[in-house]
């Protein structure tokens, strides 16, 4: 929508024109901050509250007290609580926030006024390049306060379209005492894995007696066990996923292997079938160690000065096993085992297709209102008498050197040069790494005469069955079933995040009729994100060298938690860390760290972001406000891999030099890129691609005003109103991802590519307000809001671009249509219910808040990461001694995908099934309800004994594709205990 000419736009028009010669300079301005330390739940709300009441945006506010005394590990956990904010959770631990419906990239958390990169310590997310911010560095015990502004102002930093979340730290300064601090030692317990681990943390505060210097030192050291049971979709080939069955491809599909069923072939031609049931099992531990130190320095009331360093580090080596199931390819007679287009199954010089016996169907309503059939149940059966063929696949991976790590410095100075005039500076610097070392895994075929299935209640684990596959064991079996090595793979991945900022601020003193006073600013960041991936290379391509002999299952408890009916097949073997790592230590060789490289993966973005401000503080009877401009200057620069023709340019061996091409100049000839170099084998430097780096840069402007009034209806009474343009701008890798996902189908070859031209999304938005204050503690409040969204990505679009592509099947080159993204519109429209007090002037209290965000996308298509509804219901107790709080929270459905889709995410094609074109089906996560709990005890006043309890309920996380009908993946993480005693001084 556009904003109308109204008498008050005018007036802010002509207020924005006015300040516009004033000289610019940046930044983020802190909401008034605590100055003494609050203690208890009570305490802390009634803080909260008042920063909330007093603040001219709309904000919500996290103290302290607020996160030291919810069930809360890490900052994100506690901002779920608020109205409005949800989080992605993984493993039981919130990472990832977002607010209003959006996904987390349009979310900006700054740490003392500046942005924080961080690693993430999963390999998927490693390379996924995401701008959203991991919070699983950030133990709560570093903050101080959470500002959470809804509404935009010019003097915050821009880059949070939905919103943006100002962290602080604590100032030295500010205790009460010359020489405080604690020291608290506990334990963590994860049910599921059944482990224990230690959780150590210690803070020393110290100033001088004067007050004018002082320190706060922390360190912390906490462990946890994780592990993750799950059933899904996923598996190798046509068998993963959904699709649907066609009688063209599956001649074993007939009248008679539907005798007694009620079905002829005729009526499954076109019926959705799930392709697999496949099983996961994956263990990890989470292992994070880090500190803060802070100084400042204040010599005088006019100059404060305070450096703050953090750093955080995770060690989350992972294991992950899968035993999957192939029934599509098995319909389709096709013993894909590792993915690509196979080799049929043959017996006897005949193609062999399994039949399809028993089926059951039922229909479904789409999300998009259609109305389809999908399959619920079958066996899965090759002809009685067939030698058994393949069912499915088993693997066993090891992520060894996964780990994570984020860190700033920072330097803030504020200078009071008379009564009127203050300014500040703020120089920040900050990196995250993402790396794992080794992701290394076996591949194994499993071979038999069929399989049956059957899908319940999308929360429930389906019915499996395997006949005539043998013990599931590696190793194959005189008849011909059990399991065959087919495949192996190992890499390493390091992503790194890394921006360097200067921002300088000031503020004058007007006074004079409404104009309190003016701020400007400047602001400059210089961001890097760089990711590559390394392959090592193999002694000789026969992948059963050195293969394990030694085997364990998986463990007998696996999947208790799932549901579902009895007797479904939570069988599967795997192999030891050792095991794995032996392997792949005696199968491959060093080469150099440049053939290593897997060019076409690599990933290489610079982003610039400039920006200046001018800001006006109202001020009138009754009335508060600021009116402002911000503008801002994007350069995105990019240097995407794009593939050369194979036979255009020679590799060179490992060691050598790189081998000049005059038909690409810049073409990268010292790198391998998956090509093989056995030993004893001449090296051949004309297969595959070869690659250079295209060069792209791009310059983005745009202007952000905004408007906030804050009006007092009464002393107790608040009204707001809220106008902005606010910005975020894309993910890295629509900029420079190289091309991936080279496929052939009917419709041709297709591979996935970036799109340099993409301009920043913006917003334009407007919130209103009303909260009452009607006792002390105690809340109600509306908040209604509106956004309309332009540029949001629209990505799988194919726009005429096509690249020559290596295709290992057929030895040669191929034409690919590249696609990439484009752009379009989304609109956010919503309301949140807030309401909290005590009880009856008792001890207890209560907190709650419902939010309702509608989304609606151009396309027709939901919004990654949105969910329409989310609730929180909170009680607590506190009295001298003990305070306890528990908290139940509620997060509906939303489309779940990595923070960061690719260019090419599956949920943005077209798919015509039973006859009726529609949107392909993302993946949906299902609603989820959890319930957390925390107590302490203070023994004495310095002595204080917590507990902590997370996903009480111990949830099935669940996800479906186009309705319930057709779950994708069941995941049970298990419950989460903390025992913590904590001494102050």
């Amino acid at each position: 929508m556009m904003f109308k000419q109204t008498p008050l736009a005018a007036a802010v028009s002509l207020a924005l024109w006015s300040l516009s010669a004033m000289p610019a300079m940046a930044q983020t301005q802190e909401a008034p901050i605590q100055t003494v330390e609050v203690t208890g739940i009570r305490a802390s709300m009634a803080k909260s509250l008042e920063v909330k009441k007093n603040a001219t945006a709309n904000v919500e506010v996290i103290t302290a007290e607020d996160v030291g005394k919810m069930p809360d590990k890490n900052l994100a956990d506690s901002l779920q609580r608020l109205a409005g904010v949800a989080v992605r959770t993984d493993y039981d631990e919130a990472e990832k926030v977002s607010m209003r419906g959006t996904n987390p990239d349009m979310s900006l958390i700054l740490f003392n006024g500046h942005t924080v990169s961080g690693g993430d310590w999963y390999v998927g997310d490693q390379g996924s390049s995401s701008r959203s911010t991991s919070l699983s560095l950030m133990p709560s015990s570093v903050l101080n306060q959470a500002l959470v502004y809804k509404t935009s102002q010019a003097n915050i930093v821009d880059g949070g379209m939905a919103g943006t979340i100002n962290v602080t730290t604590r100032k030295p300064l500010a205790a009460k005492e010359r020489l405080s601090g604690v020291v608290s030692a506990g334990m963590s317990y994860a049910t599921l894995p059944g482990k224990s681990a230690p959780d150590l943390n210690a803070t020393v505060n110290w100033k001088n007696e004067a007050g004018t210097f002082g320190f706060i030192a922390q360190g912390f050291a906490e462990k946890r066990y994780v592990r993750r049971d799950t059933s899904s979709t996923l598996a190798y080939g046509f068998s993963s996923g959904y699709d649907v069955i066609n009688l063209k491809n599956m001649p074993g599909i007939t009248d008679e292997s539907l005798k007694g069923s009620g079905y002829t072939a005729k009526d499954l031609d076109g019926v959705r079938m799930r392709g697999t049931a496949s099983t996961e099992f994956v263990e990890g531990v989470r292992d994070r160690k880090g500190g803060m130190l802070s100084l400042e320095f204040k010599p005088n009331k006019d100059l404060d000065v305070t450096m703050t360093g953090f750093y955080s580090g995770m060690n989350a080596n992972n294991y992950g096993r899968l035993n999957a199931g192939a029934f599509y390819s098995m319909l389709m007679g096709k013993a894909d085992t590792l993915g690509g287009t196979g080799t049929n199954t043959n017996v006897n010089g005949q193609q062999v297709y399994a039949t399809l016996k028993n089926p059951v169907i039922v229909t479904e309503k789409t999300m998009y209102g259609d109305t389809i059939r999908v399959l619920k149940a079958a066996d899965i059966m090759y002809p009685a008498g067939t030698p058994p063929q393949y069912i499915g696949n088993s693997e066993s991976f090891y992520r060894n050197g996964a780990r994570a790590t984020s860190g700033f410095l920072d330097l803030d100075a504020k200078y009071r040069v008379n009564d009127d005039l203050t300014v500040k500076t703020l120089f920040s610097t900050t990196q995250g790494v993402g790396k794992t070392d080794a992701d290394q895994g076996l591949t194994y075929a499993r071979f038999g005469t069929g399989a049956s299935f059957s899908y319940g209640a999308v929360d429930q684990a389906p019915f499996i069955k395997y006949y005539g596959a043998g013990a599931n064991v590696p190793g194959m079996n005189a008849d011909g079933s059990g399991n065959m090595l087919i495949g192996r793979t190992i890499s390493g991945i390091k992503t790194t995040d890394k921006e360097n900022s200067l921002q300088l601020d000031a503020e004058y003193k007007v006074n004079k009729s409404f104009i309190e006073s003016i701020e400007t600013g400047v602001r400059y960041a210089d961001h890097h994100r760089d990711s590559a991936r390394r392959y090592p290379a193999y002694h000789t391509k026969d992948i059963n060298a050195n293969a394990p002999t030694s085997y364990i299952g998986f463990p007998g408890d696996f999947g208790k938690d799932l549901g579902g009916p009895a007797g479904w097949d939570n069988t599967g073997f795997t192999f030891t860390p050792e095991t794995l790592k032996a392997y792949f230590a005696a199968n491959t060789k060093p080469t150099s760290d440049e053939f290593e490289r897997r060019v076409f993966s690599e990933l290489h973005v610079r982003e610039r972001q400039s920006a200046a401000y001018v800001m006006a503080n109202l001020e009138g009877e009754r009335w508060s406000g600021n009116v402002g401009l911000r503008f801002v200057q994007t350069r995105e620069t990019a240097d995407i891999p794009t593939p050369i023709a194979p036979g255009k340019c020679e590799r060179a061996a490992p060691g050598q030099p790189a081998i000049p091409c005059a038909a690409y100049p810049g073409a990268v000839t010292t790198a391998g890129d998956l090509q093989p170099y056995y030993d004893n084998t001449p090296f051949n430097g004309f297969t595959g691609n070869t690659y250079y780096f295209a060069h792209t840069d791009r310059k983005f402007n745009n202007f952000l005003p905004s408007l906030n009034i804050r009006y007092e209806l009464s002393k107790d009474m608040i009204a707001r109103f809220g106008a902005s343009k606010t910005i975020s701008r894309q993910n890295y890798n629509m900029y420079g991802v190289g091309f991936s996902g080279a496929a052939c189908d009917a419709q041709g070859c297709h591979v996935n590519g970036p799109n340099p031209d993409l301009h920043p999304m913006t917003a334009k938005n407007l919130d209103a307000s009303w909260a009452w204050y009607f006792a002390r503690r105690s809340l109600v409040a509306v908040d209604l809001f509106y956004s309309k969204i332009d540029g949001y990505a629209k990505t799988g679009t194919t726009g005429g671009a096509t690249v020559e592509l290596w295709d290992e099947l057929s030895k040669a080159g191929k034409v690919y249509a590249v696609n990439t993204s484009s752009q379009q519109g989304a609109k956010i429209a919503g309301i949140e219910l807030s309401y909290e007090q005590p009880l009856f002037n008792t001890n207890f209290g209560i907190t709650s808040n419902v939010s309702k965000a509608h989304t609606k996308v151009d396309d027709g298509r939901p919004m990654v990461g949105a969910s329409e509804y989310a609730a929180n219901l909170g009680g607590y107790y506190e009295d001298d001694k003990l305070s306890a709080r528990l908290v139940w929270n509620y997060r509906s459905e939303y489309v779940n995908s990595s923070t960061a889709p690719s260019p090419t995410a599956n949920s943005q094609g077209m798919t015509t099934i039973q006859g009726i074109l529609m949107p392909s089906a993302p993946t949906m996560a299902a609603p989820v309800k959890t319930l957390a709990f925390n107590a302490s005890y203070s023994f004495t006043p310095n002595l204080v004994l917590s507990f902590d309890a997370t996903n009480l309920t111990n949830v099935r996380r669940a996800y479906y594709r186009y309705s319930e009908d057709e779950q994708s993946k069941l995941d049970v993480i298990g419950r989460q205990f903390y025992l913590n005693l904590k001494y102050k001084f």
